[in-house]
């Protein structure tokens, strides 16, 4: 599992990085169309202050306790996209996190660059991962975030095909706070 620790003082700073980016309407009206590139969701425009905290699970897990308990003492809800082979080795820790409330989204079945694969290849990895996520959760994912941010439109039509979203990130912490900390 990949995740970032972080004081209270760097979450404190990040969420005044994006309320000072959410009140300058960047956020909001950027576009990042190119021509017909067909691009995932960045972000959901809102009438509310507020920002998503996800975590890509694909790796360790000796923390990831300590994680829920953190994020339960502060009340956060957060969205973990996990990895069908991480799901495999540790299915107590997929529904501990579903348990807290958290969302279990689809972060591929073996965690390839997926546009490197044929569109039957991605659909399979897909599908794997859904499978086991829903196996456990009870919940089918509705929502991909692509292995290292690789995307093309032939996964966005797949996952389109499958009526599932191609998710990325617009706020990078690790850029802006600290290192990644990885099991």
């Amino acid at each position: 599992m990949k995740f970032f620790i972080i004081t209270k003082k760097q979450i404190m700073l990040c969420i005044a990085l994006v309320a000072a980016i959410a009140v300058a309407g960047i956020g909001s009206a950027v576009t990042f169309a190119q021509g017909d590139r067909k691009l995932p969701i960045y972000c959901v425009e809102t009438d509310k202050k507020q920002i998503a905290i996800s975590f890509d699970a694909a790796w360790g897990n000796d923390d990831t306790q300590t994680l829920i308990d953190i994020l339960a003492e502060y009340d956060v809800p957060a969205t973990f996209f996990v990895v069908g082979a991480w799901v495999d080795k540790y299915p107590e820790s997929v529904k501990a996190l579903s348990d807290a409330g958290h969302q279990i989204q689809n972060h591929s079945n073996t965690h390839p660059h997926m546009p490197q694969l044929s569109r039957e290849q991605m659909k399979d990895e897909i599908e794997s991962c859904n499978k086991k996520i829903e196996a456990i959760t009870g919940v089918c994912p509705t929502l991909l975030r692509p292995p290292y941010g690789d995307y093309d439109n032939a996964l966005i039509e797949t996952m389109d095909s499958l009526g599932m979203k191609t998710i990325q990130w617009d706020v990078d912490v690790s850029a802006t706070v600290g290192k990644p900390h990885e099991q």
